[in-house]
């Protein structure tokens, strides 16, 4: 082992041989750690293995600066426009990742995960199915890189580099990026967000001075960027069914499979409790409050930031009440699921996270038991905000059990507030009704009031 002190803790194992093993295709094996974080690489021949543990010494006696993601001296890496994209793309996940939330890590490296496999070279083929799943895992900072896996074949064979790119490749793709797996077309949200994310991560590239230019195309001008008054993430609330619709669906939803249970009563959460489908996976029973009569409620403590990993509501934590229907639901399911307070709330039987795929699936199967048109999951919270602005709940008291601000529900759901017109209209009229009398006679009362001021004078 050879350490090297400095800026950086270096360390060099020796080659490892693993030839008794039948089943090793490259049996030599070089090892190493830069700054605690162990890197290896696998070789068919010993020769193969010391020269490269040699090379990766001599890095070190030069005083070579160690490249932490990848393990490799940055003398090694590809500098400037020959970076591949994908390399690029790690390097900077790395940089920010400190800086980004935890729910920004997960959206953004799943925006890149878009993004990478359309950055490729004429004729490329299509990538694995796997691609993306890969591409998630491998984003983040601190995993290993194994140059032998087919996906990572893929990328080094195929993505461009940051020099290739230029405006009408990028516009291509910045089309392409809001296209959906099967050619359907993705929220404006959504498709804004992959976007921004891959443009920032191309324009670090030009201030770190890789590239000279940004390269990505500006947004088109004209008619569409001209300023319209209108709610950017408004919901159609005219496509959500009517309360009796939801929970006929929900009704439905229970069938002969073990988890539809499971996925009926989290569906039930969202609906009646308004939660977001982050919020519910990660309920415990400590978290509810479920009296014999009347209404109960649910401490919003926790939700899921990435793959079961706990972390603080969106917008901070708060507590709704419940109805007692769904009272009652939660104390015969926690008694019936959980042995303690600190469990979950709804696990699959073999103790496993409930999966958004098959929560999907099952709510796709209800929609067509209960002959109502498909909706998705996060829809029935939009329908238990639009019940509740329609069942004149103050503002400020439903955006509290929502999560939102006032501002943001009104804009949000500005169209559950259709047909207030009318009502205003009446609440007016019963005004104006004690006026209309004296506006009318106003006139006519004051010129009597001056002819007798007159004959009194006289």
């Amino acid at each position: 082992m050879i350490r090297v002190r400095g800026s950086q803790d270096i360390r060099i194992f020796a080659i490892q041989d693993r030839s008794s093993r039948p089943e090793a295709r490259k049996p030599r094996i070089a090892r190493w750690k830069v700054d605690g974080k162990q890197h290896s690489r696998s070789f068919r021949t010993k020769a193969e293995a010391d020269r490269f543990r040699s090379r990766l010494v001599v890095a070190q006696h030069d005083g070579e600066r160690f490249d932490r993601p990848t393990g490799l001296p940055v003398s090694w890496l590809p500098q400037g426009a020959d970076t591949p994209v994908h390399v690029w793309a790690r390097r900077w996940v790395a940089e920010q990742w400190a800086e980004w939330q935890p729910r920004t890590r997960r959206g953004d490296v799943y925006s890149l995960a878009r993004f990478i496999p359309l950055v490729t070279s004429p004729g490329a083929p299509n990538p694995p199915d796997e691609l993306r799943a890969y591409l998630c895992r491998t984003l983040k900072p601190g995993v290993e890189i194994d140059r032998e896996d087919g996906c990572e074949r893929w990328l080094s064979r195929w993505v461009l580099r940051l020099g290739d790119l230029d405006r009408g490749i990028l516009a291509d793709i910045n089309r392409r990026m809001g296209i959906g797996d099967r050619d359907q077309t993705l929220a404006n949200a959504t498709v804004r967000r992959y976007r921004r994310v891959a443009h920032s991560c191309i324009r670090r590239a030009v201030e770190l001075g890789q590239l000279p230019v940004d390269p990505w195309p500006p947004a088109p001008r004209g008619r569409s960027r001209r300023k319209v008054n209108r709610p950017k993430s408004a919901v159609d609330t005219r496509r959500l069914p009517a309360p009796a619709s939801v929970v006929a669906i929900i009704d439905a939803m229970r069938s002969h499979q073990p988890g539809s249970r499971t996925y009926q009563a989290m569906t039930a959460v969202v609906f009646y409790a308004g939660l977001r489908p982050s919020e519910v996976v990660m309920l415990r029973p400590r978290a509810l409050h479920l009296p014999a009569d009347g209404w109960g409620s649910i401490a919003v403590t926790e939700a899921d930031i990435d793959w079961d990993e706990a972390g603080d509501p969106k917008t901070g934590h708060r507590v709704v009440p419940i109805p007692p229907r769904l009272v009652d639901l939660l104390r015969t399911w926690a008694g019936e699921h959980c042995a303690g307070d600190d469990e979950l709330l709804f696990r699959t039987r073999v103790g496993g996270r409930p999966s958004e795929s098959n929560w999907s699936r099952s709510l796709k199967r209800a929609c067509a038991n209960a002959g109502q048109l498909r909706i998705r999951v996060y829809d029935f919270r939009h329908a238990a905000a639009t019940m509740m602005l329609k069942a004149r709940v103050p503002l400020a008291e439903a955006a509290r059990r929502l999560g939102h601000s006032v501002e943001t529900l009104v804009s949000t759901y500005i169209g559950a507030m259709e047909g207030d017109d009318a009502e205003a209209n009446a609440l007016l009229d019963k005004v104006l009704a004690g006026t209309r009398e004296a506006i009318l006679t106003g006139p006519r009362q004051a010129d009597d009031n001056m002819a007798e001021r007159s004959i009194l004078q006289e």
